[in-house]
């Protein structure tokens, strides 16, 4: 008898090297959250098959031998592959961060939907040249607020007044009408300060 089935919509946040036949991978979906699949390497090369990477988004067909037990891949379809996330090391490392940040931490069911959203965006302004210190600060902010952290009533007003300002002005502000250069520094400063508050002042796991 056939195991469970399931078509979801997921974002890749993790990607492993293969173990025996198989690829393990940490995906995030709007329904489940964050969970492993495991996606079979072909013995030899095809060009039907879709090897999932790192920041990907795609419908998989998963299935299970049984109840409780692991996803397997039986098909991938392609929606995105923020490629553009690889030009760069800061990139890179920015957008790994907030991966693993959503992957080892629980999100609620009612979050999950614009967690979902958040990583969708994040990526793509990644892919697309945006300064990544400061799409990983706004990102890590919706990401914390978004799961019940008072940010705005301790975080903010533990900052000096001209560092309170400038991350307010950075949090309201669209990307595209920040300063790449300029913005980039202050977002630097102020990913180190929220990061350390979130360290001791929450459960996250950000690294």
């Amino acid at each position: 008898m056939p195991g469970p089935a399931l078509q979801t919509d997921v974002l890749v946040l993790a990607r492993r090297p293969p173990a025996e036949s198989f690829q393990l991978l940490t995906v995030f979906c709007a329904t489940h959250g964050a969970f492993t699949v495991l996606q079979r390497v072909p013995k030899k090369s095809s060009s039907t098959h879709l090897a999932l990477d790192l920041f990907d988004e795609a419908i998989l067909t998963l299935e299970s031998s049984a109840a409780g037990g692991p996803w397997f891949v039986r098909e991938a379809r392609l929606l995105a592959r923020p490629s553009g996330i690889g030009r760069d090391y800061d990139t890179l490392r920015r957008a790994s961060a907030l991966a693993t940040l959503v992957a080892r931490n629980p999100v609620g069911a009612e979050s999950r939907p614009r967690v979902a959203g958040l990583l969708r965006e994040a990526f793509r302004a990644f892919a697309a040249d945006v300064p990544p210190a400061l799409v990983y600060f706004k990102s890590l902010w919706r990401f914390a607020r978004d799961e019940g952290h008072p940010l705005r009533e301790q975080w903010l007003f533990s900052l000096p007044v001209t560092s309170r300002g400038e991350a307010e002005r950075l949090l309201r502000t669209p990307l595209a009408g920040l300063a790449a250069t300029q913005d980039s520094t202050i977002a630097d400063g102020l990913v180190q300060r929220l990061e350390a508050y979130l360290r001791s002042h929450t459960e996250l796991v950000l690294d």
